[in-house]
């Protein structure tokens, strides 16, 4: 067996620094700092991992020149970089757009078009899509049109009114059409973006009662009108209401039928136990972390290692709870974290400079490529056990047979480890606040 180790340590200096490790044959005397691989044991698949493609992001590469471009794209998609594989795309308009806009203004829809999305979002897709066909996407509404809800304005919550559930359905399975004649396959769709936020930038609010009527009634079956396959999922929002709402949405065998599964954000803490709670009450439903990101740090050196540690954090607890995909926010924006019209602005992995002539990669780009580089779509979670809190871990098998093993020391001081395989035996240690990665080839 091959074992090749790639460390990132801030302070000092390494970035996914590449060594070769080996196997030592494992003694029954060695009984401290052990962890336990068990690659026999397997649990969820894994979808894979990316980021989002907003307006945003599209208009900040935009900025570059052809060649600082395609070296994003290239950092982000390509299998020997950053290797991401299942991205989200907003439905019209989010915060993290250049205006607010909706695809019609029409009742009857028939000005319908996704002229805007073809200035900055799809020109993106369509890059990273050269890099790698295969990429699956997840499409997230932020607001109806203004006719349709009862504020008439895409800002500030409201709601979808009665009378326009099924305009509504049509409306997203236009999106569906229109971006399958753009050769983008919309593989899953959330039902609404933070449907229990009134937000200053677009938003509508959904109870669950609301969320699983219009999933159920309106939308599944529109979908089954057109023939669209795209699978859907209820929620989107933070966690920590995760497994209350997955038990009003899914308490019906035609809830059951009609919704895939749950969507859900990082923003209120890890509660990885929801996560787990909803896996075991409704086994086979999908489970993807669609929404993350860390605040504006200016590229403060003290702040890198603290925002890369709450993505790697969060990645570990989500993947250990039983999550099928993991989706990040935005994958590029400019020097100030925007451009966003509501100034709601914040990190991204990749930040263009303040000249527009070239691009910064914050740390956290680093140890989610820990992750979205070694754990490739179709893996699969495999069982471990470990001696101590203070690595967290997870490990993965891919489909060719090689495993994937993730350790994260957020603490002030190192850690010795035994990693024990099939009585064989990794001796390291891992230095304080860094991460590595351990990809075993067999």
């Amino acid at each position: 067996m091959n074992i090749l180790k790639f460390e990132t340590n801030y302070k000092r200096k390494m970035f996914l620094n590449k060594t070769k490790s080996s196997f030592k044959s494992y003694s029954e005397k060695i009984e401290s700092k052990v962890i336990n691989i068990y690659p026999e044991i397997k649990y969820q698949s894994f979808i894979g991992f990316g980021g989002a493609f907003t307006e945003s992001s599209g208009y900040s590469l935009s900025l570059l020149s052809q060649e600082k471009q395609e070296d994003i794209i290239n950092d982000y998609f390509l299998e020997n970089n950053a290797n991401y594989s299942f991205c989200r795309i907003p439905i019209g308009s989010s915060d993290f757009s250049l205006k607010s806009y909706s695809y019609s203004q029409k009742q009857d829809l028939s000005d319908f078009s996704i002229e805007q999305d073809k200035k900055y979002v799809i020109p993106m897709i369509k890059k990273a899509q050269k890099l790698n066909p295969n990429i699956k996407f997840l499409a997230s509404p932020w607001s109806p049109p203004k006719f349709m809800k009862s504020n008439k304005m895409l800002i500030l919550g409201g709601k979808l009114l009665n009378n326009y559930k099924q305009v509504w359905a049509e409306y997203l399975s236009k999106f569906i059409l229109e971006y399958q004649k753009e050769n983008i396959c919309i593989n899953y769709m959330t039902v609404q973006n933070e449907p229990n936020a009134t937000q200053t930038w677009e938003s509508c609010l959904y109870s669950p009662e609301e969320e699983k009527d219009f999933a159920v009634n309106y939308l599944y079956l529109t979908f089954l009108k057109y023939n669209i396959k795209t699978k859907i999922l209820v929620w989107d929002h933070n966690k920590e209401k995760l497994y209350t709402r997955a038990k009003k949405e899914l308490d019906s065998n035609e809830a059951l039928n009609a919704i895939s599964g749950f969507a859900f954000h990082l923003y209120t803490g890890d509660h990885f136990e929801n996560i787990k709670l909803v896996q075991e009450a409704f086994p086979g439903k999908i489970l993807i972390h669609t929404e993350g990101c860390t605040g504006y740090s200016k590229f403060n050196p003290n702040d890198e290692v603290h925002n890369a540690e709450i993505y790697s954090h969060d990645i570990l607890g989500d993947l250990n709870s039983g999550v099928n995909g993991y989706i990040d926010w935005n994958l590029v924006l400019n020097y100030k974290g925007g451009p966003n019209h509501k100034l709601n602005y914040c990190n991204s992995p990749i930040m263009i400079n303040k000249e527009k002539t070239d691009y910064i990669k914050n740390l956290s780009f680093y140890y989610i490529t820990h992750f979205s580089k070694f754990i490739k779509p179709n893996a699969k979670k495999i069982a471990f056990s470990t001696y101590s809190t203070d690595i967290e871990l997870t490990a993965f098998e891919n489909v060719d047979g090689s495993i994937a093993i993730v350790l994260l020391n957020k603490n002030n001081f190192n850690k010795e480890y035994n990693i024990v395989l099939n009585d064989k035996i990794i001796h390291d240690n891992l230095d304080s606040h860094a991460i590595v990665t351990y990809l075993i080839v067999r």
